[in-house]
């Protein structure tokens, strides 16, 4: 359960959970809100839309990020005060044996994260200051924007869907007109499919892909947040800056509660 999401499984459970025992509730005839027409007219014409609207690899992504939502975010409140100490370890190799010795240590921790890999490589060929915290500023902010795409996406499909519910309904009324003199019988399913579209609409915008658009969004505010953080780190360590000066200033990022600190750490 470590890999999954708790509240997220818990917020799916309790929607549609509360959607069946209120079904339950109310008649013993399930089946009755099952219809795959309806089904396949809120789906396939909320994707048909997307992808009208969109490049087809970035709607696939988009579809790929649904089930990102199941997976917990690896960035909290531990995270980013080990973040804290591992620069803060590494402003003491720079400070006592140089940026050779630094650019050593950043290649035997094998770093996988693009960010700080590409934080590291600046750092190494020299740049610092304002030029330093420009590249990474950059990296951050264009990152961001690029992976807010799929979020954007999501939530365009939230609004698709309610509208070709609307759709439906508008069809299984003309049917339902249409039969009305010649076969009266035909009147309920066509009133049934009118309704259980718009239900189908509501259902996947609301529960499903508009959560999903919050839950992306949520996901990156945080990764640019850590970000943010480590960009602040690099650029002290780039100007050579004492490891209580990088303490103090990066642990303005965090709650105080979770602050780091050089002293308690030393005495451990």
């Amino acid at each position: 359960m470590k890999n999954i999401a708790i509240e997220t499984l818990l917020g799916i459970i309790l929607g549609f959970g509360l959607f069946f025992i209120s079904i339950a509730a109310s008649t013993d005839n399930f089946l009755m809100f099952f219809n795959l027409p309806s089904l396949l007219m809120v789906v396939g014409g909320t994707l048909a839309a997307t992808m009208i609207s969109f490049r087809g690899r970035y709607v696939m992504q988009a579809l790929k990020e649904l089930k990102g939502i199941f997976t917990p975010q690896n960035i909290n409140p531990q995270t980013l005060y080990k973040e804290v100490e591992n620069i803060i370890n590494l402003a003491r190799v720079l400070k006592t044996k140089g940026i050779v010795e630094l650019e050593n240590e950043l290649q035997k921790s094998e770093i996988k994260d693009p960010f700080v890999k590409y934080g590291g490589e600046l750092l190494v060929t020299g740049y610092k200051g304002d030029e330093l915290r420009k590249m990474l500023n950059n990296f951050v902010e264009t990152s961001f924007e690029r992976n807010m795409v799929f979020s954007h996406i999501l939530r365009t499909m939230a609004s698709f869907a309610p509208g070709f519910g609307m759709l439906g309904t508008v069809i299984g009324l003309i049917i339902m007109l249409d039969k009305m003199g010649s076969n009266p019988s035909e009147l309920g399913r066509g009133l049934a499919f009118a309704l259980i579209t718009t239900l189908y609409g509501v259902i996947l915008a609301q529960l499903i892909l508009r959560p999903a658009a919050e839950k992306v969004k949520q996901k990156q505010e945080i990764l640019r947040f850590r970000n943010l953080l480590i960009t602040e780190g690099f650029v002290l360590l780039g100007e050579n800056q004492d490891s209580m000066l990088i303490q103090d200033m990066l642990n303005s990022f965090l709650d105080p509660e979770n602050h780091f600190s050089v002293i308690k750490k030393d005495r451990a």
